[in-house]
């Protein structure tokens, strides 16, 4: 450190910047706290004043991301504005906003849908971002019996990410595509179809950001799929509309 140079004072909010700034860089595996320290300059012993171990540790960085979603969602729909207003809103252009806002995010930290699905229990920051998403569909018209199966339908991708039944690049893997298509060429006697469209979509595993199947055209088309669902089920319910 430079003479005369003053170091801001250790923070959770810097702790948590720089786990982030790490998990961008080189993975979520090269967040420890041993390099959470050096990254910020000081001991290791240091951090556990802020947090009190990885897991921790793991749990802020997911309180991070969710912090930055609605801050997004928030500047997309300033106070005072019509579009901040759950009742005065189009509940499914304000949905369809929300969940690409939030996929903005989450192309910026590509780890993070992994983090939030590890874990254990449901991350506070989450319960408030729900209920906002609440106010927007029972703003709209919906019951509370259709909103909640409309949260099952959006699951993940109203955090911006969409969840693949099976994927290649579960926990930190990569996807060899000469490997998936030799193994696929050996099952396509007894699974044709499967074969088939595999073969046919499988490409430059770089357009996923999020992992495999789960670049930006399918995700918007999904969203819009769903959307166009829930929308139809609510006129059904009320015809008026």
């Amino acid at each position: 450190m430079a003479a005369g140079r003053v170091r801001p004072p250790l923070s959770r909010d810097r702790v948590l910047a720089a786990a982030s700034t790490l998990a961008d860089a080189d993975g979520l595996s090269a967040v420890t706290m041993r390099r959470v320290a050096a990254e910020l300059d000081v001991e290791a012993m240091s951090l556990y004043h802020h947090v009190r171990g990885k897991e921790e540790l793991l749990d802020g960085l997911v309180e991070s991301v969710v912090g930055e979603i609605e801050a997004a969602v928030g500047r997309t729909n300033p106070p005072g504005s019509p579009s901040a207003d759950p009742v005065a809103q189009d509940w499914r252009a304000a949905l369809r906003r929300r969940c690409l806002t939030a996929r903005t995010v989450m192309v910026r930290h590509p780890w993070a849908p992994g983090l939030i699905g590890s874990r254990s229990t449901i991350p506070a920051p989450l319960y408030p971002y729900f209920e906002a998403i609440l106010a927007t569909l029972i703003g709209g018209g919906f019951s509370y019996h259709l909103a909640h199966q409309a949260l099952h339908s959006l699951g993940s991708m109203a955090l911006g990410f969409a969840q693949e039944l099976f994927s290649p690049t579960d926990a930190g893997g990569t996807l060899d595509e000469d490997a998936a298509e030799a193994e696929f060429a050996a099952m396509a006697e007894r699974l044709p179809h499967l074969t088939a469209m595999v073969a046919a979509e499988l490409h430059d595993h770089d357009e996923d950001p999020l992992g495999w199947c789960d670049s930006q055209n399918e995700f918007e088309f999904t969203l819009d799929l769903l959307l166009d669902g829930l929308a139809r089920r609510l006129e059904a319910v009320d015809p008026s509309r």
